[in-house]
């Protein structure tokens, strides 16, 4: 068998407020085309379909379209599983004859311990749950921790392995030595931990879901797809794809495909003239959503808008690091305060934070301003 292994789409998010629709569907679009040319026998989906558990109408239609193309019109068989911003009940709805068409949706836990039987390998689909959702169908509140849930899991998925079959699991969860990016739910919070990748070792392959970079876990055996899709600026260096993963060779062969961005997340950092001169730089895409870092000290006008003039995606903008430090303002007793006239006030202050005086038009729309204000105070 050779599958395809794709996981977290977060149909519906949003990069710092920029719609990434597009982005999305130009990803699906690549993976589709990579399913083709591989001539793959199915695609496993490892959850986060959507990027909430009460998705928009427009993400419920885009989500629904993409899985009919894929199952429907090219005829692939789909093996997915749903993920902790997935809404399972959602997911859940036409289960009932979705197996008629070879996508096996599995939401419920009690759903992983039967096997989807392959040629040569069996699947077993587990959903993302808590350990609640373990001490319910065990009936034993023992199971207080994922780990311990988890181990009582493969336990029982155990006793349905055929031995004349290769072993696949296919999930979404936090394994023991994954590295975290800023757009993942952290599954530690709140006593909840993480699963030991020892755990899997009787599996030949996991496909695992959750994380957003493929690297993020380097088990032979267990791998995170990652997202198509940059979802944040810690993201920004990842190369984004999907696993190819050949059940026929022993053990089981990976074959990393990646995936180009209609739009890049990108990282850049300069002064305030440099980035402004920079749109004939070749080596610049300006097209890309950028977080920029600027390296002056000085306060500058109108900085946001004047710069997307240039950058038209920034997602965020900041200053270099150790500036904060430099220029943190300790402010003066009231005495002090009191004694001096709101013109030095303020001057003393640009003075300590930009490390420079106002500037004769700076101190000119600081007394227009402070006129309009004291005039604003006498009329009320």
């Amino acid at each position: 068998m050779k599958l395809l292994h794709t996981a977290d789409w977060h149909i519906g998010r949003r990069l710092h407020g920029f719609d990434l629709t597009d982005e999305q569907q130009n990803a699906f679009d690549q993976i589709e085309r990579i399913a083709q040319a591989e001539q793959v026998d199915g695609m496993i989906i490892a959850g986060d379909l959507y990027d909430r558990r009460l998705p928009s109408e427009a993400s419920v239609a885009m989500v629904d379209e993409m899985l009919q193309k894929l199952n429907l019109v090219d005829q692939l068989p789909i093996y997915a599983v749903s993920g902790n911003h997935d809404s399972a009940t959602r997911l859940a709805t036409g289960t009932p004859w979705f197996k008629s068409t070879q996508l096996y949706l599995h939401t419920e836990l009690s759903q992983a311990f039967n096997p989807v039987e392959l040629a040569d390998t069996q699947l077993f689909l587990c959903p993302y749950f808590e350990p609640f959702d373990a001490q319910q169908y065990f009936k034993d509140d023992s199971l207080q921790h994922l780990d311990q849930a988890f181990k009582r899991v493969v336990l029982e998925m155990k006793k349905k392995f055929d031995p004349a079959k290769k072993h696949l699991l296919v999930a979404h969860f936090f394994a023991a030595g994954s590295s975290t990016t800023d757009s993942e739910t952290n599954l530690t919070v709140g006593g909840l931990a993480a699963v030991p990748t020892d755990l899997l070792t009787d599996f030949d392959y996991v496909a695992l879901g959750h994380l957003h970079g493929k690297d993020a876990l380097q088990t032979p055996t267990v791998r995170y797809s990652g997202s198509p899709v940059k979802f944040s600026l810690s993201e920004a260096k990842q190369e984004k794809g999907v696993w190819i993963v050949d059940t026929e060779k022993s053990p089981v062969a990976l074959t990393f495909k990646p995936i180009t961005p209609i739009h890049d997340v990108k990282q850049v950092t300069g002064s305030f003239d440099e980035l402004m001169a920079s749109t004939d730089d070749e080596s610049i895409d300006h097209e890309n959503y950028v977080g920029i870092t600027l390296t002056d000290k000085q306060p500058i006008p109108n900085v946001m808008a004047r710069l997307r003039d240039v950058f038209p995606r920034i997602v965020t903008l900041g200053r270099a690091d150790g500036f904060e430090a430099q220029v943190r303002y300790q402010g003066e007793s009231s005495q002090q305060i009191r004694q001096k006239s709101p013109m030095a006030l303020l001057g003393d202050f640009y003075q300590k934070i930009a490390k420079e005086p106002l500037s004769p038009q700076q101190e000119k729309w600081a007394k227009t301003a402070l006129k309009a204000a004291h005039e604003e105070e006498t009329q009320a």
